[in-house]
């Protein structure tokens, strides 16, 4: 996709807050730590409009960002973050679940895992309200470059078998650092714009 206009419409922690909800909106969920703002910067082509940091757990609202002016990516709180209190963890998931569960324009939800590792227990959560959602079940395996290729097809196999996905095609390694794979997540996007319309 050829990105035209770029802004980060909205930061919210309620609904209140929300933009409308006149767009496809397409939500990325994952751990602290996983790279979701790093990600996102590079779908985007920009180095810091998603704030990144070397402390996981600084993504602590929605942030909603208007592509195009034809739809919107959202970047939810990550969750897993042990530093973090009990108090704000519940804050946090509970501001995740009010978007999920209510949002009229919500399209999909994409989930992001670290490649190196086996899914968390909170992944396995979060990717089982996805598929029961109805939802596609499509995940990115983030930080591939650290993976060799010789290992790519055991790490792959390994989020398979946590998750228990059918198709190996949703499951798509992606680098921050060599930008792997960001056309192909963009025509995937598109194409689901294009369903949805």
């Amino acid at each position: 996709m050829k990105i035209k206009s770029l802004e980060l419409e909205k930061v919210a922690f309620k609904p209140s807050q929300y933009p409308p909800a006149d767009l496809p909106e397409f939500a990325f969920a994952g751990r602290s730590n996983v790279g979701k703002s790093s990600f996102l910067n590079a779908l985007f082509g920009r180095k810091n409009l998603a704030r990144t940091s070397s402390k996981p757990g600084k993504t602590r609202t929605l942030n909603f960002y208007k592509v195009n002016k034809q739809l919107r990516l959202t970047d939810l709180p990550g969750y897993g973050y042990a530093v973090a209190s009990k108090k704000d963890q519940e804050a946090w998931a509970g501001a995740i679940n009010a978007y999920l569960e209510n949002r009229e324009s919500l399209r999909e939800v994409i989930l992001l895992v670290d490649l190196r590792h086996a899914p968390s227990k909170e992944d396995q959560a979060m990717y089982s309200w996805i598929v029961e959602s109805g939802f596609a079940g499509l995940v990115i395996g983030t930080k591939a470059d650290k993976v060799k290729k010789s290992q790519r097809p055991k790490a792959i196999s390994t989020i398979k078998k946590t998750l228990q996905i059918d198709d190996d095609k949703l499951i798509i390694p992606y680098s921050a650092q060599t930008k792997e794979n960001i056309p192909e997540i963009w025509s995937i996007l598109e194409d689901m714009v294009e369903f949805y319309k």
